[in-house]
C-alpha cells in the first residue's frame, strides 16, 4: 500500500499571491502577515495571533508557550517530521518516543499509557515500544 505523505496543491491564485509579496520591499513582516494574523484572530476569536515562517517555528513557539524546558519528559512519536522532536531539544526537554499503531499510523494510546506508568514508577526510560533520549544520550 502506498500512502503519500504530502503533495503540493498550488493554483494560480497562490502563485499570484506569492508574486504580489515578491513585488514588495517586505518579504516578511509586511502587510500580508498583518492581514493573515488579523484574519486568524477574526476566525478564532483570539485577541492575538503570530504568523511564523515555518511549521518548526510554530511548534517551537508552542513548546515555549507550554513552558516545556530542561529535563521535562515529553511523549511523542518518532514517526513524524524531525522538527517535532527538534523543538523539544531546542528547549533541552527530553523526548520520549512511543511507537505508532501500525493500523492507523497514529501514536499508540496504549503505549502512551505504558510510557506514563514506566516513567511514574521511576524507570530511567520507558519500556515496551518506547525509547527516551536526551542530552545524556541514554537509550533503552
Amino acid at each position: 500500500m502506498h500512502i503519500p505523505m504530502s503533495s503540493p496543491d498550488l493554483t494560480d491564485s497562490e502563485r499570484q499571491a506569492v508574486q504580489e509579496v515578491l513585488n514588495t520591499p517586505n518579504l516578511s513582516m509586511g502587510q500580508r502577515i498583518k492581514d493573515f494574523e488579523q484574519s486568524f484572530c477574526d476566525l478564532t476569536g483570539a485577541r492575538h495571533a503570530v504568523g511564523v515562517n515555518s511549521g518548526t517555528a510554530g511548534l517551537h513557539l508552542c513548546v515555549r508557550a507550554a513552558d516545556i524546558g530542561p529535563g521535562d519528559l515529553v511523549i511523542t512519536t518518532p514517526f513524524s517530521f524531525v522538527a517535532s522532536t527538534n523543538v523539544l531539544l531546542f528547549e533541552h526537554a527530553i523526548p520520549v518516543f512511543v511507537d505508532v499503531d501500525p493500523r492507523t499510523g497514529n501514536i499508540d494510546p496504549q503505549l502512551v499509557a505504558q510510557a506514563v506508568r514506566d516513567v511514574a514508577q521511576g524507570a530511567k526510560s520507558p519500556k515496551n515500544g518506547c525509547r527516551a533520549t536526551g542530552w545524556e544520550r541514554e537509550t533503552c
